[in-house]
């Protein structure tokens, strides 16, 4: 049960209008668009950073980005986050089944991750959730496979990702129906 209820159709105008600007035309606004509405102001500032987070514009790549969103709602425990991502950008990503399954139950360790980009990122993912920072070493491997942008892509991505998901999380936003369920990944 949500514990904030999201916005419903008839939406005022101002919604109606932030809405379209959060969904790609033709696709009907997600359960959390509709719960960040309930607070027009955050959504309409949320708007420009989220829109750079899942752009061109950013230095990562989309399977970089869909690896470290993926890995840091796993962490935040946000099921609802995750499941939007994995149905929307996994196969986009070139995420195999066993890579989903690894990011939801795994580690950069399991056979699955052949290449050290792919784990380096994992590893980052888990280190900034549990330390919110990133180790020395850890940050000089990365310094090796990442230009400085994507370094600083990667932090604030993950950071993000864990803003979404505690919003989510603590709205209770319900599962969006299309959407896997991390049970789905079991290994």
């Amino acid at each position: 049960m949500p514990r904030i209820e999201p916005a419903s159709q008839p939406y005022d105008p101002a919604t109606a209008s932030q809405l379209r600007k959060m969904m790609p035309e033709g696709i009907p606004p997600i359960l959390l668009f509709r719960t960040f509405v309930r607070n027009l102001p955050m959504a309409e500032a949320m708007f420009g950073w989220g829109s750079y987070e899942l752009s061109n514009r950013l230095s990562l790549s989309l399977r970089d980005r869909e690896i470290l969103i993926d890995r840091t709602c796993v962490r935040c425990k946000c099921e609802y986050e995750w499941g939007v991502h994995v149905a929307i950008f996994a196969e986009a990503a070139k995420l195999s089944p066993s890579q989903v399954s690894s990011l939801t139950h795994g580690s950069p360790d399991d056979p699955c991750w052949t290449d050290h980009r792919d784990r380096l990122l994992i590893t980052a993912a888990d280190q900034l959730h549990d330390d919110a920072r990133l180790g020395d070493d850890l940050y000089a491997d990365l310094t090796s496979t990442l230009s400085e942008a994507e370094l600083l892509d990667l932090t604030m991505l993950c950071g993000w990702y864990h803003a979404i998901s505690y919003a989510a999380n603590g709205a209770q936003v319900d599962l969006e129906e299309y959407a896997p369920r991390f049970s789905d990944y079991l290994p």
